[in-house]
């Protein structure tokens, strides 16, 4: 079943970035195993994946100890006081939404000796639920956060709504690839769009994402 799913969704990536006019390889492909064992991680392995994605830190740990050649993306909400349990482990944060976190990512990377990438999560839609910073606070944190040297700032991230039309869900897509560009600067290149599920990611493709963060539409 993985096998078939992956050619699917590679298709559908490849078909959206086209129409959009866009190079399909400048979108990746991360695939969420949050719900999925050692032996779907390594099938998926075997297949060319090597970007997956995690949103809980004690749950992956294993999983991420057994692969450590792959590349690993956090993709949930991360407490501060979890940062050592996933530096230097994971390649990319994709939810830094908040100095204290910074400040965090900061100390240990310092004790590390590393720099971090990490994507500013926005919370495009405004709801409740969502964690984020909302796109009017934006260009403040951004500012604050070149100060953090042990930073580097790749680009942004959201979670869109829910909805059952995946069309209804472009203009939040859409959003999110403005706030990017507007908020762009010359010393800073924010080049990478996490945004896109399942359920919306051709969608998201053809806004402008250069990552997609796929779990049942691969594994069911």
């Amino acid at each position: 079943m993985l096998v078939e799913n992956y050619k699917r969704v590679q298709n559908e990536i490849t078909a959206a970035a086209r129409r959009a006019g866009r190079n399909p390889d400048a979108v990746k492909l991360i695939a969420v195993t949050k719900t999925v064992g050692f032996n779907e991680v390594q099938h998926a392995i075997s297949l060319g994946i090597r970007d997956f994605g995690e949103n809980r830190v004690q749950d992956a740990a294993e999983k991420v100890e057994r692969f450590p050649a792959v590349n690993w993306h956090f993709i949930g909400h991360l407490q501060s006081n979890k940062v050592k349990n996933v530096l230097p482990a994971y390649s990319l944060i994709h939810s830094l939404d908040r100095l204290s976190l910074a400040e965090a990512l900061q100390s240990r990377a310092e004790n590390l000796d590393l720099v971090v990438d990490a994507l500013v999560q926005v919370n495009v839609s405004g709801e409740l639920s969502k964690f984020g910073l909302s796109p009017a606070k934006l260009p403040a944190f951004l500012l604050k956060l070149y100060s953090y040297d042990r930073i580097r700032v790749r680009g942004l991230m959201t979670m869109a709504p829910f909805l059952d039309d995946p069309e209804d869900v472009r203009p939040y897509f859409r959003h999110l690839r403005q706030l990017r560009d507007h908020n762009a600067r010359p010393e800073v290149e924010l080049t990478e769009l996490s945004m896109g599920m399942t359920n919306d990611f051709i969608v998201a493709v053809e806004e402008g994402a250069t990552m997609v963060r796929i779990g049942s539409a691969l594994f069911g």
